[in-house]
C-alpha cells in the first residue's frame, strides 16, 4: 500500500469519526433537554445548579426527579464528548490531508511532465 493511498484512508476514517462526534453531540443535546424539560415540568419548584434543575431529598426520592437529572447529566457528557471528539478528528483530518498533498505534489509534477511530453510527441507526429 502507498503512503497516500494509507494517508488517503486515514482522512476517510477521521471524516467518519468526525460525524460520528456530530452524532453524539445531538444526541446529547437531545437528552440534555429532554432531562431539562422532564425536571421542569413535573417538579414544582426545583432547586438550580447554573443552569440545572433538579430536587433530591433524601426522605423522599421522586423517579421524575431522578429521570430528569440523570437525562440532563448524561446529555451533558455526550454533548461534551461529541464536540471534543469532533474538534479532535476535524484536527486529525486536515494534518492527514496536508501530508497527502506533501506526498501528492512530486507525483503531480511527474504525471504533468509526462502528460506534456506526450502532447509535443502527438504534436511532432502530426508534423
Amino acid at each position: 500500500m502507498l503512503l497516500s493511498e494509507h494517508l488517503h484512508e486515514k482522512a476517510e476514517e477521521s471524516r467518519h469519526n468526525e460525524t460520528v462526534g456530530y452524532f453524539l453531540a445531538t444526541i446529547g443535546s437531545i437528552f440534555f433537554t429532554g432531562g431539562l424539560l422532564e425536571t421542569v415540568t413535573t417538579i414544582q419548584d426545583p432547586d438550580w445548579f447554573l443552569i440545572i434543575p433538579y430536587k433530591i431529598t433524601p426522605q423522599q426520592l421522586d423517579p421524575h426527579s431522578l429521570l430528569g437529572l440523570t437525562l440532563t447529566s448524561i446529555g451533558i457528557t455526550l454533548l461534551t464528548l461529541g464536540i471534543t471528539l469532533s474538534l479532535h478528528y476535524t484536527r486529525e483530518r486536515t494534518w492527514y490531508m496536508k501530508q497527502l498533498l506533501k506526498v501528492s505534489a512530486p507525483e503531480e509534477q511527474e504525471l504533468k511532465k509526462k502528460q506534456m511530453e506526450q502532447k509535443l510527441k502527438k504534436q511532432k507526429q502530426v508534423t
